[in-house]
């Protein structure tokens, strides 16, 4: 007999199924779909491993914590589910879900996880802007990232058509050289490295950032316990975040991820897709920046 068998017969047989039939005639429809495959799960996992109330109480407690700790700037729950691989799971079925109903021969760009860390209503700058705060001039902070400084450009175009969609909006953030968010680090003015910019007629957006660097997930909260306890790194390749929008096409959330960085193949919440790595190449003749990237996001219609 095997160790599920096993299980099950050591437990009330009846009791998965009489949690089920528990759910009424009037439940929503979503939830009556899924719940029966949640509980059985759910049960046969608790049942397989002999689940105890100390460890379930361990997990409530986890939850708990978890949920206290998140605000609109940090969402701890969901850096539990990253390191877990659900957000990614998700976001591949997601994805695929959305390119099986619209059987368009041009795939649209790939999608990637949102991440802990956005924060709505970031600035709107015009193109060509920078979203390094002028704020960090004449900072540490600011010395750190000058060797980062990068212009970073491209075009936003409709997936099927590929013609170029004006007005698209571009949000973008990501961590200073420090592994550090704006909100994480009390050293950098608000929505440092954030910002959101429209394209022009072409299709085009520019602005000037960093090139982004590794650094490790939080180790303040239950997530960063929880990697501890498997005896995993807590590393994610150096990435960009965006979220690319536009009318009458479905909303990317996506990152790019430096192809130099060694945590691209070992990235601690398996967001990496290889189709998102890019490459910086050294800038000359902009005083502004050390670096560039030419990158562009094809839309799927809707």
């Amino acid at each position: 007999m095997s160790g599920e068998g096993e299980s099950s017969s050591k437990y009330d047989p009846n009791f998965t199924d009489n949690v089920i039939a528990a759910t009424g005639r009037n439940a929503n429809p979503r939830l009556a779909q899924a719940m029966p495959a949640l509980l059985r799960h759910l049960h046969d996992f608790a049942r397989e491993i002999d689940l105890t109330v100390a460890e379930w109480l361990a997990c409530v407690d986890m939850i708990n914590e978890a949920g206290r700790m998140s605000t609109d700037k940090r969402n701890e729950t969901q850096l539990i589910c990253d390191i877990l691989g659900l957000e990614s799971l998700v976001d591949e079925i997601t994805s695929k879900l959305l390119l099986r109903e619209s059987g368009k021969a041009n795939a649209p760009t790939p999608s990637a996880i949102l991440g802990p860390f956005y924060r709505a209503d970031a600035p709107i700058l015009a193109n060509g802007s920078s979203i390094v705060s002028p704020k960090t001039q004449d900072t540490p902070w600011y010395k750190e990232a000058e060797p980062l400084l990068a212009h970073i450009s491209g075009q936003v175009v409709s997936a099927s058509t590929q013609k170029p969609i004006r007005d698209a909006v571009v949000d973008v953030w990501l961590a200073g050289p420090n592994g550090l968010y704006e909100q994480q680090d009390p050293t950098q003015p608000d929505m440092n490295l954030r910002g959101r910019f429209r394209t022009d007629e072409e299709g085009r957006y520019e602005m000037y950032a960093l090139r982004p660097t590794a650094y490790p997930i939080p180790f303040d909260g239950p997530a960063g316990r929880l990697l501890t306890m498997l005896d995993r790194h807590p590393y994610r390749p150096a990435h960009i975040h965006f979220i690319v929008t536009a009318s009458d096409h479905g909303t990317l959330v996506t990152q790019v991820f430096d192809s130099d960085d060694k945590y691209t193949t070992d990235d601690a919440v398996f967001a990496v897709k290889k189709e998102l790595l890019v490459e910086f190449k050294e800038r000359k003749g902009d005083d502004k920046a050390k670096w560039e990237l030419t990158y562009d996001f094809a839309l799927r219609e809707v």
